[in-house]
């Protein structure tokens, strides 16, 4: 969306009438003209009363002419709606179309009105001003150069259309400025609308960067799993083999092939979980009840594992509800002391429901750093809840509520 209402200069030398920013003005405010006119002449001429309705069932067409005009002569680009509704109904309900409408039939009419009057009476100024170099022109003997003199009156004609000339300039920037206004108030969204609309690309946009974050995560497992796992497991089996089947060799030696056989399985064991922390392949190929038994199964305090998910869900949803029970079951077995946990997984309402619940010493508080505050964000993410209860003495209640698509 963009809202670039720029501000018009100052007046001052700019607007007088051989500046570019007066011309600019006249221009601007005389294109408005043929857009406003014709439903003057429809309000006071019966015959031209058929353009009135017209207009009504027109006012998209309108409002996308005068926002090509706004944009090409004033450099102003007025926002619109993000995708305009077919049914009249919802249409007319909505209150953009109700101040369009009032820009058009109401305020449209009355600058073109005025409009009309400031650049006519510009030009009657121009010939007032300039009535000495007209009479001059004139052959002589002619009436109109012998009747122009240096009388009062003749000089006074002269005057006041100099007079004109210097104060209209001032005069077509206010009706320039003043149809900004109207516009920018009327043909754009107001206040609450454009709230609204950052709102809605706020959150496609953070929906964007969690998607972007899942699939990263996937790219590194992968290329975590098919790359340096796989080299780690091969130097795994060669020193095993080394192991085995080398004889006769000093027993310090063996002791370095027998050490770095150890060092390379822990690292391919390290390796395996850092992958199943990004992303398990579990989740993906058989979906979240299958991740979340494999969660519990390895967890160092008792898992009672209930999952009730009759159908996948969004899989950036399952990602952010692997991760969260993932690390709220390592802070039960970090800070609870809990000698069990139910954790319990099911839909409802078009929502994901995990609840996990443990018999600890309870005290759970977010603010002393234990990893609530990240679950929290982490459910966030999503536009989830994360609710904790959690009494000194236990037990400690964590309902994590995701919606089930995005």
């Amino acid at each position: 969306m963009i809202s670039a209402f720029r501000r018009v200069p100052a007046w001052g030398a700019e607007h007088v009438p051989w500046s570019a920013a007066t011309r600019r003005d006249a221009v601007f405010i005389a294109a408005g003209v043929p857009l406003g006119l014709p439903l003057v002449l429809a309000l006071i001429t019966p015959k031209l009363g058929v353009l009135f309705p017209l207009a009504v069932l027109c006012l998209d067409l309108l409002t996308i002419t005068q926002r090509s005009r706004f944009r090409e002569l004033r450099g102003l680009e007025i926002p619109g709606r993000a995708a305009p509704d077919a049914r009249w109904l919802v249409r007319l309900r909505s209150g953009l179309t109700w101040r369009q409408a009032a820009y058009h039939l109401l305020a449209a009419p009355a600058l073109a009105v005025g409009s009309l009057l400031v650049l006519s009476a510009w030009g009657v100024g121009l010939v007032m001003a300039t009535v000495y170099a007209w009479a001059s022109l004139m052959p002589r003997g002619s009436s109109l150069r012998s009747g122009i003199g240096w009388s009062v009156t003749d000089a006074g004609v002269s005057a006041v259309g100099l007079v004109l000339l210097l104060a209209l300039p001032w005069l077509v920037s206010w009706l320039a400025r003043l149809d900004e206004r109207a516009a920018r108030s009327l043909l754009g969204p107001n206040r609450a609308e454009v709230l609204e609309r950052r709102v809605e690309d706020l959150a496609e946009s953070r929906a964007g960067v969690v998607d972007a974050a899942d699939a990263e995560r996937r790219r590194i497992e992968r290329d975590l799993h098919d790359g340096a796992q796989q080299r780690l497991v091969s130097l795994a089996m060669n020193l095993g083999l080394a192991r085995r089947t080398l004889k006769g060799i000093p027993p310090e030696a063996m002791q370095v092939i027998v050490e770095a056989h150890q060092e390379a399985q822990a690292a391919i064991a390290e390796l395996r979980d850092l992958v199943r922390g990004l992303h398990p392949v579990v989740l993906e190929d058989r979906g979240l009840d299958a991740a979340l038994s494999g969660i519990a199964a390895r967890a160092p305090v008792p898992v009672r594992l209930t999952v009730d998910l009759p159908n996948r869900i969004d899989p950036t949803v399952e990602a952010v509800a692997y991760f969260t029970v993932s690390e709220a079951l390592a802070n039960v077995a970090k800070h609870a002391r809990a000698s069990r946990v139910d954790l319990s997984v099911c839909q409802q309402s078009g929502r994901l429901r995990i609840v996990i619940t443990d018999d600890g010493v309870g005290g759970a508080d977010p603010s002393r750093g234990t990893g609530l505050i990240g679950l929290r964000k982490r459910a966030a993410s999503v536009d989830g809840t994360l609710a904790i209860t959690s009494p000194v003495g236990g037990p400690t209640n964590i309902t994590v509520e995701l919606p089930c698509e995005l």
